[in-house]
């Protein structure tokens, strides 16, 4: 796709970086057959072609709308469209370039201004795990909706951390919002690991992976986010601690994943740390990516209760973001575990997509419903997933427990 960009682009990192993704469009449209928002509302506007149009226009020039930014607004970034595109358009990162113009030049209502930072305040504070205990005293008294978000307070395997050390060490980031909601998926992920013989370390220093204010328009934000991590895990990474060198930095949340992974092109343009970022990516795994590891050295370690029905829904950010599939069934199958997808859209997103669901509701829920309505007919015992975002939101819409897959093998291994 040919584009001219205005003068104000001309020579940014935005505008050459957005003009060499955009040259590779060839505007066929396969895209909109997997894009969920152009299944929900049937807009041109609302799928990535549509939204590639609108960028482009921006970037050559045009006036710069409340109607642009709506649409931009709507789209899930769940890469769907990347996994159809026979070009290789990296839409992920041009629509973040498209977002950031958009809000820097239109001013959001106060309303909105005011949730987005809370949300990107208030999910990355210290305060956040407090507010969520609260919150789960008061839950018979919140609004359904609200209640919806607050999941149920972890059993007691939660406190349960492995003490053994191991010559084999692994990073973990425990994430910004995972240690208040569901603490037993970094527990249950050290257990498992501590069971095939590697040690997880966690750095203190480090926090929220920099997607929260990403995808939020702060891309400032979210490289501060990024620097300050790569510093907390260069000493471990560099092997400068009595803890010694780790082998890999571990990411048992899909959406993490996929953000640290790509810190290598986030600070490419950032002599102080482009060079460390590029190591921290290449460094990083889906827990996911230990399991052809892990298997060998877990068989024969199962004692516990297997479901032998599990529905499993792999998250856009593991399938899509980082194109990685069929290795959580392939291996829990190894491990004695029933594992299915659901016959239909097993590669469209559920709706959560960090704080969409906050942001855009009613798509959220009827991408939520859909998801479930397609997970049912496997009549699962458990539903499990790859991202605390799936996990809590596809449990606020069914009564079937809804789990972290290592969570399901840790128990297995009690």
């Amino acid at each position: 796709m040919q584009t001219h960009l205005s003068p104000e682009f001309k020579g940014t990192r935005e505008g050459e970086a957005a003009e060499a993704i955009l040259r590779k469009c060839v505007h066929c449209g396969f895209c909109t057959a997997t894009c969920p928002t152009y299944q929900l509302l049937g807009d041109e506007l609302d799928g990535p072609r549509g939204r590639i149009y609108l960028m482009k226009q921006v970037l050559e020039g045009a006036p710069v709308t409340r109607s642009t930014q709506q649409h931009l607004d709507r789209c899930l970034t769940c890469r769907n469209c990347e996994t159809t595109c026979p070009s290789g358009v990296q839409y992920g990162h041009l629509v973040d370039i498209g977002r950031q113009i958009v809000e820097d030049r239109v001013e959001r209502p106060r309303g909105e201004r005011a949730v987005r930072w809370l949300l990107k305040e208030g999910l990355t504070s210290p305060l956040f795990g407090p507010a969520m205990a609260l919150g789960r005293l008061a839950r018979p008294l919140l609004p359904a909706v609200l209640q919806k978000k607050v999941p149920a307070a972890a059993g007691p395997r939660a406190a349960l951390w492995p003490q053994r050390t191991h010559p084999r060490k692994v990073l973990m980031l425990l994430g910004c919002v995972q240690p208040a909601m569901m603490p037993n998926i970094n527990s249950a992920t050290a257990r498992v690991l501590d069971a095939a013989g590697i040690q997880t370390l966690v750095a203190d220093g480090a926090g929220c992976c920099g997607a929260l204010r990403t995808h939020l328009n702060d891309t400032a934000g979210g490289l501060a986010d990024m620097r300050r991590n790569i510093d907390a895990w260069w000493p471990l990474i560099e092997g400068l601690t009595s803890d010694g060198r780790v082998e890999a930095i571990v990411m048992n949340a899909s959406g993490c994943g996929v953000t640290v992974k790509d810190y290598g092109h986030a600070l490419a343009h950032d002599p102080a740390y482009a060079d460390k970022a590029r190591r921290v990516s290449a460094l990083t795994r889906d827990l996911s990516e230990l399991l052809p590891d892990l298997v060998p050295r877990l068989q024969g370690k199962l004692r516990g209760p297997r479901s032998r029905q599990l529905a499993f829904h792999p998250p856009c950010t593991l399938q899509h973001g980082q194109q990685l599939r069929g290795g959580v069934e392939t291996h829990l199958g190894a491990l004695g575990f029933e594992v299915r997808l659901a016959a239909s859209e097993s590669h469209l997103c559920c709706g959560s997509a960090g704080t969409y669901s906050v942001l855009q509701p009613e798509l959220s829920t009827q991408l939520r419903d859909r998801k479930l309505g397609h997970l049912a007919p496997l009549e699962a015992q458990v539903i499990v997933s790859a991202n605390i975002g799936c996990i809590q939101h596809l449990q606020s819409g069914t009564t079937t427990p809804v789990r972290h897959w290592v969570e399901v093998l840790d128990e297995a291994l009690a």
